[in-house]
């Protein structure tokens, strides 16, 4: 079951003026693409970037070059990275965590930069307004980050029973502090108990699940995270081993037998920020293209894997559901 909405971003986007192709330098235009996540474990929303450059008129080897480097789950190697793309003088930067973006624009002072992001960009004081950025950068955000509490209170109806609740986070990425505040003050006001556990590591996994079967976890929340994604499988695997019911932020846990995920639709935010790359290598300023605001979320569940721990999931949350896995 599946239902279909037209996805709505808004930020007080003026109309796509019509310019001319990119002929002002006899080479191809660059673009740097600086991603937090993996080489190997390409996101679903990387459709939706080349999707958006295609309608803005570019094609990656035919009338353009991307130059990807990927910092694999590690923050630290962003600045490195962010420098590397700098000598490569690249026409714009599209870069996907607020301290990718931060390291974009300490290597470079003159470099457009395009961010698609789950934080408030005003917030992690990279724009100083989303309807008018000004300076170099712009972008979509999806608030991701800010979904924390609606993701804990969809636990909570379907787990009624639910006494305590868990947050896994990356201790190395730096909304595991403001996410977990966040997820603290909803278990409070929802009236339950909650742990916050952390893994850095694929291998620290296991321990986390222990450490929630132990202190008798009832509901699980996975925050936010490149490597997160990447290790969906087992961390799907092992919330189905301690029969944990567990809220994502992105479908593709769904799709990988996890119960449920709310999120911003990332492909669509995505193809914005494609949108926007396109239209800064036709000649507008980055700084006049104000930031964009998903106002279309999804909400995705699985009733076999909910049927599997024993959970019934609530008529009025089905309702609102847009994609149902049967």
């Amino acid at each position: 079951m599946k239902r279909r909405e037209f996805i709505t971003l808004v930020g007080g986007a003026a109309a796509m003026p019509v310019l001319a192709p990119f002929t002002a330098r006899a080479q191809q235009p660059t673009i740097g693409f600086l991603g937090l996540g993996f080489s190997n474990s390409p996101e679903l929303s990387m459709a939706g970037f080349h999707q958006g450059l295609s309608e803005a008129g570019f094609v990656d080897g035919r009338n353009v070059r991307i130059e990807y480097r990927w910092a694999e789950g590690q923050f630290a190697r962003l600045p490195a990275l962010a420098g590397d793309l700098a000598r490569l003088r690249p026409d714009v930067i599209y870069v996907g965590s607020p301290p990718g973006v931060r390291a974009a624009i300490g290597a470079t002072t003159t470099t457009p930069i395009v961010f698609g992001m789950g934080e408030d960009p005003v917030k992690e004081g990279i724009v100083a307004n989303l309807n008018r950025p000004g300076g170099r950068v712009t972008g979509v955000t999806g608030f991701t980050n800010q979904l924390v509490g609606k993701r804990l209170q969809l636990l909570h109806e379907i787990t009624s029973g639910a006494a305590t609740f868990a947050f896994l986070i990356n201790p190395n990425n730096p909304n595991g502090e403001p996410d977990s505040a966040d997820a603290r003050v909803t278990a409070q006001a929802l009236g339950r108990q909650l742990h916050v556990v952390g893994a850095a590591a694929e291998r620290e996994l296991a321990t986390a699940f222990d450490a929630m079967a132990q202190l008798r976890v009832g509901a699980l929340s996975v925050n936010a995270d490149p490597s997160f994604r990447a290790w969906r499988e087992p961390i799907v695997a092992l919330a189905a081993r301690h029969a944990i019911p567990a809220a994502y932020e992105r479908p593709e846990f769904v799709s990988a037998g996890g119960l449920m995920a709310y999120s911003a639709d990332q492909v669509d935010s995505a193809r914005q920020g494609g949108i926007y790359v396109g239209r800064i290598l036709k000649g507008e300023k980055a700084g006049d293209l104000p930031v964009l605001q998903s106002t279309k979320f999804e909400l995705v569940i699985n009733l076999k894997t909910a049927q599997a721990l024993g959970l019934t999931i609530p008529p009025g949350v089905l309702a609102i559901a847009d994609k149902v896995i049967e």
